[in-house]
């Protein structure tokens, strides 16, 4: 080829290059501003068979982050056949247990410039921006008509917050019509934000512990919610969003209620926008499912534990890959529960599991949940103010305590 052909060549390619970074770094930061994790309802816990033919499905959100332009993921990603919606609004709610939208705050959203979307079985579709101002810990009302009811739902049952359905298209109506309350979240996994540089999200991925279990709807009263509140209170942190990413039951090895822990950290983690650190409280379902209907052997309950330290090291190194920093969180005693009845081998394997964790190296921090819910004189069971009465979850009390044992300075800007 002639010298001057490849100058020419050269030129060109510099020039697409200086295009493609000029393109690169006007592109907006998205950070995650809230985020639920994505189930296949069980029969108890999804609506109704056609409650949403030709419904408008309103569900209310706490974001965690300010901003003030905003996209909305909608997930169909448990669907056997395509979710067909023909619109999607957002707006500012006027309470959290409230249908109503403050009259003025309504946006219309598109998808790729499209009002009506068909999301492919399996799939999240995210909408293109819309400025809007949300301070953090604002209530956001996400409304949905959809064309008709889904073969498969996707949702998140432990939503501890309240739904609206109602009949017909009611995207833009400051109070629904004859709506119907359930206390779930469907079709629905996230809202991110444009934010500054050096703002990004905290991951919480876990079980029943971090959904929330005996939190009374709309009071935002689970441990996360009361971390999200603590980081905005301080200069120093309120870069920082809490995306919580629990289901109640569910394990780390194994599929149950939700797929397991490790099989859906792809999606629910490393897929979100601005991920920055992730803590992981999850496995005391596989510690007490092992005896719960049988005993086990000794060769069972090391390799429980072998298999359980297998993944932990698996999504620790995954996250890394991309950057982001890992947090270990003790697994909380559960020595009370009448529905594991734990023996001393599975204090043990919990002790072994949390030994892991609070070693050096095996992740970048703890934070020591154990510690701060344990009863000094019976360890292995739950401090009697932090009890919900169960012996597994912690009480409201219980809650707060372990936000606040969650150390700041893991998350300040310096």
């Amino acid at each position: 080829m002639p010298f001057s052909n490849l100058k020419l060549l050269s030129i060109a390619a510099a020039a697409l290059s200086l295009a493609a970074s000029g393109v690169a770094s006007a592109a907006p930061r998205w950070v995650g501003a809230w985020a639920t994790a994505q189930q296949e309802p069980e029969d108890r816990n999804a609506l109704p068979a056609q409650a949403l033919e030709n419904a408008t499905l309103r569900q209310l959100v706490r974001t965690t982050l300010a901003g003030k332009v905003l996209r909305v993921r909608v997930s169909n990603a448990f669907g056997k056949g395509p979710l067909r919606i023909s619109g999607v609004n957002v707006a500012r709610a006027v309470s959290p247990a409230s249908s109503a939208i403050v009259a003025g705050t309504d946006r219309a959203l598109t998808f790729a410039g499209r009002r009506q979307i068909e999301v492919p079985a399996g799939a999240d579709y995210i909408s293109d921006a819309v400025a809007m101002v949300v301070p953090a810990l604002t209530t956001l009302a996400v409304s949905m008509h959809v064309a008709e009811h889904p073969q498969v739902q996707t949702g998140h049952p432990g939503s501890r917050a309240t739904s609206y359905y109602a009949p017909g298209d009611q995207l833009a109506a400051v109070a629904l019509d004859r709506p119907t309350s359930v206390d779930h979240w469907y079709q629905l996994s996230g809202v991110d934000v444009t934010a500054r540089p050096g703002t990004s999200a905290i991951a919480i991925i876990g079980d029943s512990i971090t959904d929330g279990f005996g939190v009374k709807p709309n009071t935002n009263s689970r441990w996360p919610d009361f971390l999200a509140e603590r980081l905005q209170a301080s200069p120093r942190t309120r870069s920082f969003a809490v995306l919580n990413l629990g289901i109640g039951g569910n394990r780390l090895l194994e599929d149950g209620l939700g797929p397991n822990a490790a099989a859906r950290f792809e999606r629910d983690v490393l897929m979100r926008s601005g991920v920055s650190h992730v803590v992981f409280l999850i496995g005391v379902n596989d510690l007490g499912g092992l005896t719960r209907e049988r005993r086990a052997s000794a060769a069972e309950h090391r390799a429980l534990v072998d298999r359980m330290l297998a993944a932990f090291a698996q999504m620790t190194a995954r996250a890394r890959e991309r950057g982001i920093k890992v947090i270990g969180g003790t697994i909380t005693p559960y020595g009370g529960s009448a529905y594991y009845h734990p023996t001393a081998g599975n204090e043990a394997d919990r002790q072994a599991v949390n030994a892991w964790i609070r070693t050096p190296g095996n992740v970048d921090a703890v934070i020591d949940f154990d510690a701060a819910v344990r009863d000094p004189k019976q360890p292995h069971w739950l401090r009697a103010e932090y009890d919900s009465g169960d012996g597994l979850h912690p009480s409201i009390a219980g809650y707060r305590a372990m936000a606040a044992a969650v150390p700041l300075r893991l998350f300040q800007r310096h």
